[in-house]
């Protein structure tokens, strides 16, 4: 039965749909002359468009992607048609990044703004709510640098580009801090059974506190503790 289903088949229909032979030499002619499109294009983008994609460069480059993808195979799509659109997407990127060097609030409309998300070893908590940024992904990316409490940090900041930029504490200004580590937060308290520093779970407030009730923390009122870390960085 498979034998005689594939004696049936369009093999032809399969590999090449409804064009012939001859339009795979066209197809590489197409994909060639968009390729050297797309690198002219990113040229005259210049490195900046390239090395650190904001979202409106996010943008332009899907736009590029877009009008390249389609001629090199799509018969009905003229490569003319392509590199007309090729000269306005880099035509409105150049109009653009005219306005964004000389209007800050234009700059910040378009591309947004960095925004600080980690202030003396805790959590600017309001920053980081308006940040589409769950805690576990932003603990791994601290991990990668080589965190594991947030004591070693004096300032981190989402740069425009979404990186993470990290100002650390010299090793003998290191404070007690919320513990990054995986499965740290996992032991969550409410009443301390032993004296010494403590990390809120939600803000990475930390406080000494004495056996007891842990009580609710003073910056976000939340009331789940864990035991800090005083740990240096490894670099």
């Amino acid at each position: 039965m498979l034998s005689s289903f594939l004696l049936e088949l369009n093999w032809k229909e399969l590999f090449l749909g409804h064009e012939e032979w001859s339009f795979l030499l066209e197809i590489i002619l197409r994909t060639a002359i968009m390729f050297l499109a797309i690198i002219v294009g990113l040229r005259i983008l210049g490195k900046r468009g390239v090395k650190q994609l904001s979202i409106f460069e996010l943008v332009v480059i899907i736009g590029l992607g877009s009008a390249a993808g389609d001629p090199m195979f799509n018969k009905d799509v003229g490569i003319i048609s392509s590199i007309l659109v090729f000269i306005v997407i880099i035509l409105l990127y150049s109009i653009v990044t005219y306005f964004i060097g000389r209007s800050e609030k234009f700059e910040k409309l378009v591309e947004g703004s960095s925004i600080c998300l980690i202030k003396d070893g805790e959590f600017a908590i309001e920053n980081f709510k308006k940040e589409n940024l769950g805690s576990d992904e932003f603990f791994a990316e601290l991990r990668l640098k080589g965190i594991s409490q947030l004591g070693q940090i004096e300032t981190a900041i989402e740069e425009i580009s979404g990186e993470i930029s990290v100002f650390y504490y010299e090793d003998k200004d290191v404070k007690h801090g919320l513990p990054i580590m995986p499965e740290s937060l996992k032991e969550r308290l409410k009443n301390i059974n032993k004296e010494g520093y403590y990390s809120c779970t939600f803000c990475g407030h930390t406080e000494y506190k004495s056996i007891g009730n842990a009580g609710n923390c003073p910056k976000c009122k939340k009331s789940e503790w864990i035991k800090a870390s005083n740990r240096k960085r490894i670099t």
